[in-house]
This record gives structure tokens, sequence and C-alpha cells, in this order.
């Protein structure tokens, strides 16, 4: 399945003689958006080979990856268990609407307090929830492993030759990974940070070993999740001047530093980017019953 490559219509880019194209990524399935249906896909298929009948995997309180893993196993016929950050949402998740959406689509939830999930990746913690639930598929946090990575290699297609420059909002590392290993030789991958820090760098050095990349850590507004008045009307103005909507956690924040760095002509005349739009729209909700608790102005829908 491919997505669609829309131009994007803006008067900044028009006076910098900069083209930018966003990948609708966001638009390939109406549930399973984006990055997270190209790092399920091998995935999946994988646990089919197994035999496995159950998935399970990591997530928060709005992850798209526990929305998307949810349907998908759903729709291919697995059974679907989340461990989920925070063991004080384990009486109220009925009232978030990422959680109640799982749920309604076959997820089974485990809270775990935050000390606990952070062991996720524990050898002994793995086998106490299979004690628990009996054997599965294990997806990582965020889908991020050797499958994910290769289904998002298929992101980039030989028509996306013509572009100089490919953009991607980073996590965990593994959509941003993809995208380097296939991208042309020609082309420089920029990964737009999430997350405050640069410690997403070594991970991704760990799963690449192409250089034509550069990883930005300076548009994550304070680190994940966290957004400012400032990217809520960049967001709410870009979709009203484009007609293409961007969450806040991810896509918001690196169209925001894309544009930053056309105003400031980090980018020739003349240079093609093409940004992907790795989906995420479903946490809009959740965002906005935050956003609307601390009197901030909301993302339209």
């Amino acid at each position: 399945m491919q997505s669609i490559n829309q131009l994007v219509d803006h008067p900044l880019l028009a006076e910098k003689q900069v083209s930018l194209v966003i990948k609708r990524e966001d638009l390939l399935h109406p549930f399973i958006s984006g990055n997270k249906y190209r790092k399920l896909k091998y995935n999946l298929l994988a646990a089919k080979a197994e035999n496995e009948h159950t998935i399970l995997t990591f997530g928060g309180a709005y992850s798209n990856h526990i929305a998307a893993t949810a349907y998908a196993a759903r729709e291919k016929g697995f059974k679907a268990i989340g461990v989920i950050r925070g063991e004080e949402l384990e009486g109220s998740w009925q009232m978030n609407a990422t959680l109640k959406r799982a749920n309604e689509d076959g997820m089974r939830f485990k809270f775990v307090t935050r000390s606990d999930y952070r062991e996720k990746e524990n050898h002994v913690f793995i086998e106490d929830l299979r004690k628990e639930f009996g054997d599965f598929y294990l997806v990582p946090e965020g889908g991020t492993n050797e499958l994910a990575i290769k289904g998002c290699e298929e992101i980039i297609t030989p028509e996306d030759k013509e572009y100089d420059i490919i953009c991607s909002s980073v996590g965990t590392g593994g959509t941003v990974s993809g995208l380097i290993k296939s991208s042309f030789s020609h082309q420089k991958v920029l990964g737009f940070s999430a997350l405050k820090g640069d410690f997403l760098k070594d991970e991704i050095e760990k799963m690449v070993d192409n250089k034509h990349w550069q990883l930005l850590t300076d548009y994550h507004f304070g680190g994940y999740a966290k957004i400012s008045e400032e990217l809520i009307h960049f967001i709410n103005a870009f979709k009203e001047k484009t007609n293409i909507p961007l969450d806040a956690i991810y896509t918001g924040k690196m169209i925001f530093g894309l544009f930053d760095m056309v105003k400031r002509d980090t980018f020739a005349a003349g240079t093609k980017i093409m940004a992907i739009h790795t989906g995420g729209l479903q946490g809009i909700a959740g965002m906005n019953s935050v956003l609307k608790k601390k009197n901030l102005p909301l993302l339209n829908i």
C-alpha cells in the first residue's frame, strides 16, 4: 500500500523558493495510521508464521501505538494485551479516548507503575508477563525493532528520488532508521526529535550505517508530549492554510522546525523537501482534554 505526496502551498515556501511535499502516510489506513501501519506489517506476519495467537506491547495513556496495535491485532485475528504506563489509570481508563477505543477493539490492559514500566525490556519482567498471560508475540514500545525498520524502509519509493531532503519526526528511531536505510545516495534525512536530549542519536547509529542523516534536537518544546501555545497556533494555522492536520507530539513539531529552518535560509533556493506525515491524529482528542484542563487553546480536529 502506498500513500500520496501532497504539495504544500505556503507563502513562506514560495518566498524562499523551496518546495515541500508531505507524504500522507496518515491516510494509509483509517485506524492503523502512518508509521504504525509500516511497523506492524512484518511483525504481524512474523507472529502468524510463529503460530502465535496473542500480541503484547507497551504504551502510555494516549499512545498511537497502543491504538494501532489493538485494531491491527483484531483485524488479523490476534488477541491483544497492552501493558500501560500508570497504575492510576486502572479505575478511570474508560474516560480516556485512546484506551477506550483500544479496548473496544479487543485489547486487554495491564496497568503498571512507572518504575515497573521502566523494566519493559528486562527478561525477568517479560517472563513474569508470560506466566500471567501465557505465550505471546512481543512488540516493543513504539513498535521499533528490525521488522519495524524493514516496514518503514518501504515508505520511500522510486518516485521519491527527485527530493533532496527527507524529513521525519523521531520518537524511538525506528521510522527514521528505515528512511535512512532506503534513502537515495544524494538525499539527506533529517530527523526531528520529539524527545529532549540527543540520546536517540546513539540508538539510530546502532540501526543504520548510512551517514547521510542528522538528528535535530531543537524542536521538542520541552520534551515528549510537551507543547506550547506557539505550537498549537502554528498547527492550527497550518491546517487552515493547507487543510493538512498535524498532531502536537510528532508531526506538528517536525513541520514547525522545518518552517523555522526555511525561514532561517537553511535550505538553498530550489531545494526539494519531502516530509513524512507519520499519523498520530487519533491522539488529538486526548491532547485536547489535557489542554482544556490547563485552560490552553485547543487543536483543531
